[in-house]
C-alpha cells in the first residue's frame, strides 16, 4: 500500500486463531506485516466491489443505442435554453 500521507485512523478487528494464522502465514509468505497485508489487501478488494457497483458495461449493441440516443437529443425547448443561458451567466460572476 502506497500513500503520500501519514496513517492516523485505526482499525480494530476480533478473529479466530485459525484466521489469525492463516493472515500472519499469508503476510509472511508475501514479504510484508500483517497490518500492510491487511490494509493492501482490504484497500485492493474495497476498489474493485466499489469499481464494480459504479462502472456500468455496455455490449457493443447497447454502446451504439446509447450513443445513437444521444446524438439524436432533441433541441432545447425555449424555457429550458433560457434557463441554461441564466445558469451560465450566473457561472461566470
Amino acid at each position: 500500500m502506497s500513500t503520500n500521507t501519514q496513517a492516523h485512523e485505526r482499525i480494530d478487528l476480533r478473529t479466530s486463531p485459525e484466521i489469525k494464522d492463516l493472515i500472519v502465514r499469508a503476510a509472511s509468505s508475501a514479504g510484508m506485516t500483517v497490518s500492510a497485508f491487511l490494509l493492501g489487501t482490504a484497500q485492493e478488494r474495497a476498489k474493485e466491489i466499489l469499481a464494480e457497483k459504479e462502472m456500468v458495461t455496455l455490449t457493443s449493441r447497447d454502446w451504439r443505442a446509447f450513443a445513437k440516443a444521444l446524438d439524436n437529443t432533441e433541441r432545447p425547448r425555449p424555457k429550458l435554453a433560457a434557463a441554461m443561458k441564466r445558469h451560465r451567466d450566473w457561472q461566470k460572476r
